[in-house]
């Protein structure tokens, strides 16, 4: 819903900001790894996820697009919940936690509080082969380099259809068109075949 605040920071602290935008006092909880990288700032930009339940919506923010995107990773393993992804985020780096799903290193997955045995196994299995794929560099991407395969994928998913479908279609219309193919061309084709 939100995909970032930008404001005046007018209070931290190592669990949460407070930032004023338009007005209006945003409580949104961070990592501390989120906190050691805002410093001194007077205005902050975090970027955003909404977690809206039965008796609350929370705010999570982050420095940048690449700790929330491990952040949405986390979270969507079963057992793993949004304040569970924060403990992991604030205990070590996403930089460390990338690496060490990755490399399967149950041990120092393991080390952090409320991460059992069975959980790190489960996060090192589910999110291990995703990660690989989207290459080390996904702590830094930014939304706006996404590719045209992308941009599709996630427009098909939005629209109610099966990811691993979407992705099948989208890769063959790619091999047909020899890679050159706008957004919405490829949304269109892909269209026709689901």
């Amino acid at each position: 819903m939100y995909a970032y605040i930008d404001g005046k920071l007018v209070f931290k602290c190592p669990a949460y900001v407070v930032i004023d935008a338009g007005g209006v006092g945003y409580h949104i909880n961070i990592s501390l790894n989120t906190y050691s990288l805002l410093g001194d700032a007077e205005r902050c930009k975090l970027f955003t996820w909404l977690h809206v339940k039965e008796d609350a919506h929370t705010l999570y923010g982050f420095a940048d697009e690449g700790e929330r995107h491990l952040f949405l990773h986390l979270i969507s393993i079963s057992g793993i919940g949004p304040n569970t992804g924060r403990m992991m985020l604030s205990s070590i780096t996403p930089v460390e936690i990338q690496n060490a799903i990755i490399n399967g290193n149950v041990s120092l997955i393991q080390r952090i509080k409320g991460i059992g045995p069975k959980s790190a196994q489960r996060i090192i299995l589910e999110l291990q082969d995703k990660l690989r794929k989207e290459g080390p560099d996904t702590l830094t991407v930014v939304p706006i380099n996404k590719t045209v395969k992308d941009e599709a994928l996630s427009a098909l998913v939005m629209l109610g259809f099966a990811r691993n479908a979407a992705e099948k279609v989208l890769e063959q219309e790619i091999n047909k068109n020899n890679g050159v193919l706008t957004v919405e061309q490829l949304i269109k084709l892909a269209l026709k075949s689901l």
